[in-house]
C-alpha cells in the first residue's frame, strides 16, 4: 500500500499497515526524504470533474464548514479593524486595544483542546453547533462592552471559541469526500479565513461609525450569521467516518473506556509525530502573521501609503491568497503534499523582495503573488494535517497543533516591530519611521527557510483512508478479532468493503465515501 509518496508495508485487509518509517532507524529515514519528495504525478482529473465528485450531502458538510471558519476569521477581524474606535470608546492606547487580539490567540489553543476532545469523543456535530452559539453570545458581549476589562474578558473568552472551531471544521469538510477531491477542498477550505476577512473589511466600512452607536453594530452584526450556521448543521447527520467508528467502540461495550485507550494507544504511537505538527504549524503561522501583520504600517509609514491605498492592496493580496490557496491545493494532490509547500516556499522566498522593497504602487502586483504563494503553501495544510493525525483524535490533533502553532507565532509583529526600530528612517514632521521592509524581508527569508526544512524532514501519507476499518491504532484498541468481525457481518449485510479506497465507496446512491 502507499501513501503518497511514503511506502508501507503489507497488512491485514481492515486497516492500514504502519508506514515503512514506523521501522527504519534515523538514518534510514533521512535517506528516504529525497527519495519520497519526488512527485508521484499522480493523474488528477480537471478541477471541476473533481468537485463534481462530490455528492450532496458531501457539499452541505463542507460548505457548512466553510462558512464557519469564514465567520471565525470575521469575528476576529472585528476587533483589528476597529482599534482606533475602541481605543478611545475605552480611554487606551491603540496597543493596549491589541492586546484583546493577543488574548484570543493565547486562548485559541485551550479551545482547540476541549472542543477537539469533544468532537473526537461526541461527534463533530453537537461541538460544533456549542462553538457557533459561543460565537453569537460573545460577539454580542464585545458589542455591550463598556469598561477595557470586559472587553478583554470577552474577547480571551472568544478565544476559546475561536481555537474550537478549526479542526472540526476541517474534519467536518474533508473526512467524508472523496480522496481525489481532497487538494483542491482543502485549498478552498482554509481560503475561509481571508474570504473572512474580505467581508470583515465590507462590512466594517459600512457599519463602523455610520450610526450613533459607533463600532457596535459590527459586533452585533457579526452574532447573527452564526444562527443561519448553526440550523445548517442542525440540518445535517454526523459524518459517516465518525459513525463508523462509533460502531466500533460500542462493540467494545465501554464507548468512554475505549476512547481513552485510543488516546492512549495514539500518543504511545504518535508523539513525535504530534510534536513535528506543532513545529510545522508554527512555521506556518510565523509565516503568515510575519507577512501580513505589520505589512499594513510597513506601507503607511516607510511608504506613505493612503488609509485608502493600503485597503485596495489588502484586498488585492486576500484575493491573491484565496486563489493560491485553491490552486496549490488542487496541484498537492498531483505532486504530492511536501513538495508542493517547499516549491510554492521558494517562489515565495523569490518574491520578498518587490514585495517589501517596492515603494510605488506597482507592490499591489508584488502583494498579490506573494500572498498566492503564503496562502499557496497554507492550502495543503488542512488535508495534510488530516492525513497525519491519528484517526481516533483527529479533530483534536488538526485543531491543537494548528491554535499551538499560532500561539508560538503570536509574537511576529512584535518581534519585527522591535527589530525594525533598530533601522530608522528620516522622520515625516513628528512621526518616526523604520525600515519596515527590510525586516519583515529578512525575517520572512528565515521562515521560510524552516518551512521548508521542516516540509522536507517531515512524512506524508497522502491518499491515506479515513475509515476506521483501515485504522490500525483502532486495531490494537479493539482488538482484530473484534474489527474482523464487525466489518464481516457489515459486508455480509451488503455494506461498502471495508478495504475499498475512499474514492471507491458511496453514501446512498452518489458519489463519494462511507
Amino acid at each position: 500500500m502507499d501513501y503518497g509518496n511514503e511506502k508501507v508495508h503489507g497488512g491485514s485487509t481492515h486497516h492500514n499497515a504502519a508506514p515503512a518509517h514506523h521501522h527504519m532507524s534515523i538514518g534510514q529515514y533521512a535517506a528516504t526524504r529525497f527519495t519520497t519528495l519526488k512527485p508521484p504525478m499522480a493523474k488528477a482529473p480537471n478541477p471541476f470533474r473533481l468537485l463534481a465528485m462530490l455528492n450532496l450531502r458531501q457539499w452541505l458538510f463542507f460548505l457548512v464548514a466553510f462558512l464557519a471558519w469564514s465567520w471565525d476569521a470575521f469575528d476576529f477581524f472585528t476587533v483589528s479593524l476597529t482599534v482606533k474606535e475602541l481605543a478611545k470608546q475605552f480611554g487606551k492606547s491603540n496597543s493596549q486595544i491589541t492586546w484583546g487580539i493577543t488574548l484570543v490567540l493565547m486562548f485559541r489553543s485551550v479551545g482547540a483542546i476541549l472542543f477537539g476532545i469533544a468532537a473526537d469523543r461526541y461527534g463533530r456535530k453537537w461541538p460544533f453547533v456549542v462553538n457557533n452559539i459561543l460565537f453569537i453570545v460573545l460577539e454580542l458581549g464585545t458589542g455591550f462592552c463598556n469598561t477595557y476589562k470586559e472587553f478583554l474578558a470577552v474577547r480571551a473568552l472568544f478565544g476559546i471559541a475561536m481555537g474550537g472551531l478549526y479542526g472540526n471544521a476541517a474534519a467536518t469538510a474533508l473526512e467524508d469526500c472523496p480522496a481525489e477531491a481532497r487538494g483542491i477542498l482543502s485549498g478552498m477550505l482554509q481560503q475561509g479565513y481571508a474570504f473572512g476577512y474580505l467581508l470583515a473589511t465590507v462590512f466594517a466600512r459600512g457599519l463602523v461609525d455610520t450610526t450613533p452607536h459607533g463600532w457596535r453594530p459590527l459586533f452585533w452584526f457579526g452574532a447573527c450569521p452564526p444562527i443561519l450556521i448553526i440550523i445548517f448543521r442542525l440540518c445535517l447527520p454526523e459524518t459517516d467516518t465518525f459513525i463508523e467508528r462509533v460502531r466500533v467502540r460500542k462493540a467494545k461495550g465501554n464507548i468512554a473506556g475505549t476512547f481513552i485507550k485510543e488516546g492512549s494507544v495514539a500518543l504511545k504511537r504518535h508523539w513525535l509525530l504530534l510534536i513535528y505538527l506543532v513545529l510545522l504549524m508554527a512555521g506556518f503561522n510565523f509565516m503568515s502573521h510575519g507577512s501580513q501583520d505589520l505589512y499594513p504600517t510597513m506601507l503607511t509609514n516607510q511608504y506613505n501609503f493612503s488609509a485608502n491605498a493600503v485597503t485596495v492592496t489588502q484586498v488585492v493580496a486576500n484575493l491573491g491568497a484565496m486563489t493560491g490557496g485553491t490552486v496549490i491545493g488542487y496541484c498537492s494532490q498531483i505532486f504530492g503534499r511536501r513538495f508542493s509547500i517547499i516549491f510554492i516556499s521558494i517562489i515565495g522566498g523569490a518574491l520578498l523582495y518587490p514585495y517589501t522593497f517596492t515603494s510605488s504602487k506597482a507592490v499591489i502586483a508584488a502583494a498579490f503573488f506573494e500572498q498566492f504563494c503564503v496562502q499557496g503553501a497554507w492550502g495543503v495544510i488542512p488535508i495534510h494535517l488530516m492525513e497525519l493525525s491519528p484517526g481516533s483524535f483527529r479533530t483534536f490533533v488538526v485543531g491543537t497543533s494548528y491554535q499551538l502553532g499560532n500561539l508560538v507565532s503570536s509574537a511576529s509583529s512584535t518581534i519585527e516591530a522591535t527589530i525594525g526600530e533598530r533601522f530608522p528612517l528620516p522622520p515625516k514632521g513628528k512621526i518616526e519611521r523604520y525600515k519596515y521592509g527590510l525586516v519583515i524581508c529578512i525575517f520572512m527569508g528565515c521562515v521560510y527557510a524552516y518551512v521548508i526544512l521542516l516540509a522536507f524532514v517531515g512524512p506524508e501519507y497522502r491518499g491515506k483512508v479515513f475509515g476506521v476499518a483501515h485504522d490500525e491504532d483502532m486495531a490494537e484498541v479493539a482488538g482484530q478479532d473484534t474489527m474482523d468481525h464487525l466489518f464481516h457481518d457489515r459486508e455480509a449485510m451488503g455494506g461498502p468493503r471495508s478495504d475499498s479506497s475512499d474514492e471507491d465507496k458511496v453514501v446512498g446512491s452518489g458519489k463519494g465515501t462511507a
